[in-house]
């Protein structure tokens, strides 16, 4: 398909959403959200509309609404919220943007390799796969009676709990690895140093000293606070390891 081809049925497309808007009386409304200095996008900024319809701003602090022209949109962020606009006083032909009176504060934009994060998901279900037997396995202890009334003991699980042992250590070991392995793909030598700047050797030290365990990377609530995370963690051992090392660079 070529390019003018593909511009032109993007065109049409985008004038039969507009008509279609228009015949139902509601109007698209998007901008970008900015923080204090109007420099930075701000993500996770809530759209608000009387009517109950609402957004949240992406990575780069982008929304897109659509609203009726008797309807009204406001946005809050951490509790603050800005006064309401009348959607019919919102100009529809160039995009809405907003700057709110909070400081953010910056963090590098940080591109994770496709190939690394494809390679890091199939590896990890193709393990799965392979071991399905030993991640699926849960013994038998008990059994229906004879007569289909009560409950029996399974004799073959309690002659084979040397087996049933080794199964289930195997899968506690499978586990830990399966962790250990998530954690290098979040927590890795590229991340972390795009982020803080530090070098080698000190890099090393850091990634071993302020590497996260399994849960901890799930108590944050997004991409920003546990880049933010990273971000601090890295600010306290540059200057610890400067003072260590006056003569070496970071």
């Amino acid at each position: 398909m070529g390019i003018s081809t593909l511009l032109q049925r993007t065109a049409i497309l985008t004038l039969l959403i507009l008509l279609r808007l228009a015949a139902d009386g509601q109007v698209r409304i998007n901008g970008t959200i900015y923080d204090r200095s109007a420099r930075f996008g701000m993500a996770g900024v809530s759209v608000m509309s009387n009517s109950g319809t609402g957004a949240v701003t992406d990575s780069a602090g982008r929304y897109n609404i659509i609203l009726y022209p008797n309807d009204s949109i406001s946005f809050s962020y951490q509790g603050k919220a800005t006064m309401k606009f009348a959607v019919k006083e919102i100009p529809v032909n160039r995009p809405f943007n907003m700057s709110l009176h909070v400081d953010v504060h910056y963090l590098p934009t940080v591109e994770v390799s496709t190939m690394r994060a494809r390679n890091y998901k199939q590896d990890s279900l193709e393990n799965r796969n392979e071991y399905r037997k030993i991640f699926e396995y849960s013994p038998e202890y008990l059994t229906g009676g004879s007569n289909g009334v009560g409950v029996g003991v399974s004799l073959d699980a309690l002659f084979s709990m040397k087996k049933i042992k080794r199964m289930e250590n195997f899968r506690r070991f499978l586990e830990r690895d399966e962790q250990e392995k998530y954690i290098d793909h979040r927590f890795n030598k590229t991340l972390v140093k795009k982020i803080t700047g530090i070098e080698s050797p000190a890099l090393e030290i850091f990634m071993k000293e302020y590497r996260p365990d399994y849960l901890m990377l799930f108590q944050f609530e997004n991409e920003y606070q546990y880049y933010k995370y990273i971000q601090d963690c890295g600010r306290y051992f540059t200057e610890v390891w400067k003072k260590g090392h006056p003569d070496e660079a970071r």
